[in-house]
């Protein structure tokens, strides 16, 4: 399968190609770690606030990315990540933008049917999806860790969209994001015990580790598998290849880094549509 995040050379993101080209004025992606303003551990273009980094470089670096994309910074909308489930319909741009302040609280999910809103999540290893519902124009984004996507975070994000704006589950287009891969992601039995519940083949995503009795855990596929249990077609599932931990050259990780340095930035996935 091609490779639907595409590296752009003059900027520090990677385009979601495929919608972008099919859909003109929607901007969607990811960004990767270098090319901005912050300084050591968080270098360089660190997009999360809650890290530690320096507060005005993480704005400047969200203001590089609004311009970058020929968005206004009013329109940068995020949320408090807490690997939940909870999602939340967004009406108007800006929350949290410049301070955690005013940030939607306790969200991992952010849907809107509106124009000129630039949704954004922030990562460092978990799952970033996306949602695009042609016919109404419907868009969405979804942060999925290990605790996310056990609480079928991705069919929260298909339910909320169906009964929001009348779209069909099989109507919808979904893409899975740069994270860590199930070539990097050791997960110990805790985790196991829920991973087993939360989708009928759950076997197709997991795969037994060399040692202590653990295993390799594809989050990335396990989203897939609730995507699929929540209608969503086959063919209409975008999934990357690129492992955040096999490439920190590109990208942060925190399950890496942490054990290196202790923290490390984030990347953000976006996406919105240009007003017309």
């Amino acid at each position: 399968m091609k490779e639907p995040f595409v590296r752009d050379e003059e900027k520090p993101l990677m385009h979601l190609l495929d919608w972008e080209e099919q859909f003109p004025g929607l901007v969607a992606g990811f960004t990767i770690r270098t090319g901005g303003a912050s300084g050591q551990p968080y270098d360089s273009f660190n997009l999360g606030l809650h890290v530690g980094d320096v507060p005005e470089q993480v704005v400047a670096n969200r203001r590089q990315l609004a311009a970058a994309l020929h968005m206004p910074f009013d329109a940068w909308t995020c949320a408090d990540q807490v690997h939940g489930s909870q999602v939340c319909q967004v009406m108007a741009g800006g929350a949290g933008r410049e301070s955690l302040q005013d940030v939607i609280a306790a969200t991992d999910g952010l849907y809107t049917t509106e124009p000129n809103i630039l949704l954004t999540s922030f990562y460092a290893d978990c799952v970033p999806l996306y949602f695009l519902a042609p016919d109404t124009g419907t868009i969405g984004l979804a942060h999925a860790g290990w605790k996310g996507t056990v609480q079928r975070i991705a069919e929260e994000m298909v339910q909320a969209i169906v009964q929001r704006t009348k779209t069909r589950p099989e109507q919808l287009l979904v893409a899975l994001g740069p994270s860590i891969g199930g070539c990097c992601y050791e997960v110990d039995e805790r985790i196991m015990e829920q991973v087993r519940t939360s989708v009928k083949d759950w076997e197709s995503a997991v795969s037994p580790a060399q040692k202590n009795g653990n295993y390799m855990l594809d989050l990335r596929s396990l989203n897939r598998l609730v995507l699929l249990e929540a209608g969503v077609e086959e063919s209409h599932i975008l999934m990357t290849n690129w492992c955040t931990s096999c490439r920190t050259d590109l990208f942060f990780s925190h399950r890496k880094e942490a054990r290196e340095k202790g923290t490390t930035g984030r990347m953000a996935s976006y996406i919105g549509w240009r007003q017309k």
